[in-house]
């Protein structure tokens, strides 16, 4: 995929259209209004994106999530939006636990050499990151938190969830999809005239993977895997081309490529 590609998002309360960089800050003050008139209770605005570590994305959800909502409602959630082809395992994980594994795991040796199991198994459980499922977010978010998520242990998709806000007042449900990034340009890498519609797999790290119908068709005689498994369809997700993804089943009319 072109690298630096135009990421935009639509505001749900007054129909404007923002980049990437901008649309949390315009959330926060509509939702910061809805304090003022809203249910009371506790709520917080999460931001979710590709990790960074892999490169820029211009994927992203932006999402207004409701203090009774539990982890596996989110967990749930970006499933079904973005992520979910053969039922793989996922977990959520603590980034600031995360940082001082390194310098831990650099004592286990002492430590075992030493026969020393049980400060061992101690220093195991302090390190361990997993957030359960079966929490309820009020328990786990707040502002400027920054949480790891990783579906799919082996062609895994790995997220970066960030705490944006937290509010005073009840979400209108449990998880509510307030922006998304719209439909990417993501033109035919062949006839570079139209957008793309398909994914090869098998070509995924070559110059050409993404193709038009027309081109697609030229391709299935040059790539026997193309034909037999390899094509996938162009979605709006940072799971597209991996394993079996085809797409999401919430908010579909922004699933899909524009053509």
């Amino acid at each position: 995929m072109q690298e630096k590609i135009k990421s935009e998002g639509k505001c749900p309360f007054c129909g404007k259209t923002f980049a990437k960089a901008g649309i949390n800050r315009h959330l926060i003050t509509h939702l910061k209004e809805k304090e003022a008139s809203g249910k009371p209770g506790k709520s917080f605005l999460v931001k979710v994106e590709t990790n960074k570590r892999w490169g820029y994305s211009p994927y992203f959800l932006s999402l207004w999530i409701d203090c009774g909502a539990s982890m596996k409602d989110l967990d749930t959630f970006l499933r079904k939006i973005w992520l979910e082809c053969c039922g793989h395992m996922s977990a959520f994980r603590k980034r600031e636990k995360r940082s001082g594994r390194d310098e831990i795991f650099d004592m286990m040796d002492e430590y075992l050499g030493r026969g020393n199991i049980v400060k061992y198994e101690k220093m195991m459980e302090e390190i361990d990151d997993t957030v359960p499922m079966s929490r309820k977010v009020k328990d786990i978010l707040y502002k400027d938190l920054i949480l790891e998520y990783e579906y799919d242990f082996g062609s895994s998709t790995e997220l970066s969830i960030t705490v944006m806000g937290e509010y005073s007042v009840k979400a209108d449900k449990k998880i509510v999809l307030l922006s998304r990034n719209e439909p990417l340009d993501i033109m035919c890498n062949s006839c570079k005239k139209v957008p793309a519609t398909q994914i090869c797999t098998a070509c995924i790290y070559e110059k050409e993977a993404e193709f038009c119908d027309k081109c697609a068709k030229k391709h299935a005689k040059k790539c026997e895997d193309f034909e037999d498994y390899a094509s996938l369809p162009v979605v709006n997700s940072p799971r597209m081309g991996v394993c079996g993804y085809t797409g999401g089943t919430i908010d579909m009319e922004r699933d899909r490529v524009s053509v």
